[in-house]
């Protein structure tokens, strides 16, 4: 089906608010978390769980709400999904402890969950096959460019006045972005209208994935988290085996008999891995080693996306005519490096460099993201767009709390439970170099995974082949 010129317009549109909210949203309180900590007292162990919470709710239901989405239609799904979180963010600026952030943080990663599962679902079926790399190229530049503002615009707010205004202008950017999709959609997308929804996979697949993510965050300082991690492993190969023989899977493992959906996905999850708790680590550095504001740390970090948002459709136009694994393989080669540099950050080291690097970075995100992208919606049909779509914002999800997850081990066993201050900056650098030379080896791998994949043909949709 053709759509019209000012439903593409609209579609573009409503996806790329809240593809531009969400990540907004993470870089911006990424720089409030040391303020954060001030106001409550909280420890490095819960700051960091203020970041994963989000992002573990996120993944553990993202492929369920994917499937639904399919079955009683994509936009229904999306528009709770942004509502939830706009509601969740006004309760997370009058959070009274940590505690309770952490938990409107956990409801904000559910409805985050919906948006994540259905938004690219949405664009690629509006847009046909050769117009579809140009439009995730434009979705993933307002991916950067929330990630882009969220530092600078989140640090100014942060500093001016208070954390709290984040989660309040998130919520006001949410509640728009609804409204929006009500007034101006009016069409529905259902691959999967009337088929059952699998509850036993699905539930599954939530309990397997919170017990197994909770288990390696929380591994260094929660005594019983190594039997949840065990457990959460079990859950997931009870699972795999359960979704084999379903005639309805929530999470079709089929489809990774696909080379490129599979090794597309592998590289997501590494590059994710390998790179999401770069701001998080560098807000540390410039705030508490280097003794910089809020605010001038934003402004440094932004170099980043600043890359990534000008150079993401560029690249997703360009992965429509050159083989995407040529893309983002370069791509993760150039991430790679940058991590490398980073492995021997100190307290002497200029400015000019880390901003140097964070370029070099940026680009190398741009350069794989949106080809990588494209691979992934491209190696399957139409009826799976849901899936797959759930499946890669999985991977980033995993991806992210794996991360962090890294990150906050080291930093526990480096550093200390503690509440950081400038007294323990070489403490703090020694765990930030461990953690980048980890990462360097990750993305490394992960150049491997991406050359992988082969050929994208896009024979499942009926768009040209390269």
């Amino acid at each position: 089906m053709e759509y019209s010129p000012q439903t593409k317009k609209f579609t573009l549109l409503v996806v790329s608010l809240a593809s531009f909210l969400t990540p907004f949203m993470g870089s911006a309180v990424n720089l409030a978390i040391p303020s954060i900590g001030q106001e409550f007292g909280s420890s490095t162990f819960q700051l960091g769980w203020v970041a994963t919470s989000y992002i573990l709710a996120s993944a553990a239901f993202l492929v369920p709400f994917g499937r639904i989405a399919d079955i009683i239609g994509r936009k229904r799904v999306f528009v709770l999904g942004i509502s939830i979180v706009a509601l969740a963010s006004v309760f997370c600026g009058l959070a009274w402890s940590v505690q309770a952030l952490i938990f409107f943080r956990i409801l904000q990663g559910i409805g985050g969950a919906m948006v994540f599962g259905t938004g690219m679902a949405i664009l690629t079926s509006v847009f046909p096959p050769q117009e579809r790399g140009r439009v995730l190229g434009i979705n993933v530049a307002t991916v950067y460019s929330g990630l882009s503002l969220g530092p600078v615009l989140g640090g100014i707010m942060n500093k001016n006045l208070g954390w709290h205004s984040i989660f309040f202008l998130t919520a006001l950017i949410g509640l728009a972005t609804a409204v929006f999709t009500f007034w101006k959609l009016k069409e529905e997308w259902a691959g999967a209208k009337g088929e059952p929804f699998d509850i036993i996979g699905a539930a599954l697949y939530t309990l397997g994935l919170i017990s197994f993510m909770y288990g390696v965050s929380a591994v260094a300082t929660v005594a019983f988290a190594k039997y949840l991690l065990v457990v959460g492993v079990v859950i997931l190969v009870v699972f795999v085996r359960f979704e084999l023989k379903a005639k309805t899977p929530v999470l079709n493992l089929r489809l990774f008999k696909n080379v490129t959906f599979a090794f597309s996905n592998l590289a997501a999850l590494i590059n994710y891995s390998a790179t999401s708790a770069l701001g998080f680590i560098l807000s540390f550095y410039l705030q508490i080693v280097l003794g910089f504001d809020s605010q001038i740390a934003g402004m440094i970090l932004l170099f980043q996306p600043v890359m990534m948002a000008v150079l993401s459709p560029f690249a997703g136009n360009l992965s429509d005519r050159v083989q995407p694994r040529t893309l983002s393989s370069l791509g993760m080669g150039l991430t790679a490096l940058g991590l490398f540099v980073f492995a021997f950050i100190s307290q002497t080291t200029p400015v000019w460099q880390i901003i140097l690097t964070l370029g070099v970075m940026g680009v190398g995100f741009a350069l794989f993201s949106s080809p990588n992208s494209n691979a992934i919606m491209s190696s399957v049909e139409k009826r799976f767009y849901g899936v797959a779509s759930s499946t890669l914002g999985t991977m980033r999800l995993i991806g992210q709390a794996v991360s962090m997850s890294v990150v906050m081990l080291i930093i526990t066993y480096v550093v200390g439970n503690v509440e950081l201050t400038p007294a323990h900056a070489p403490a703090l650098i020694t765990a930030m170099r461990i953690s980048f030379a980890l990462f360097t080896i990750l993305s490394v791998a992960g150049i491997f995974a991406s050359l992988a994949r082969g050929k994208v043909t896009r024979e499942n949709d009926g768009s040209p082949q390269y």
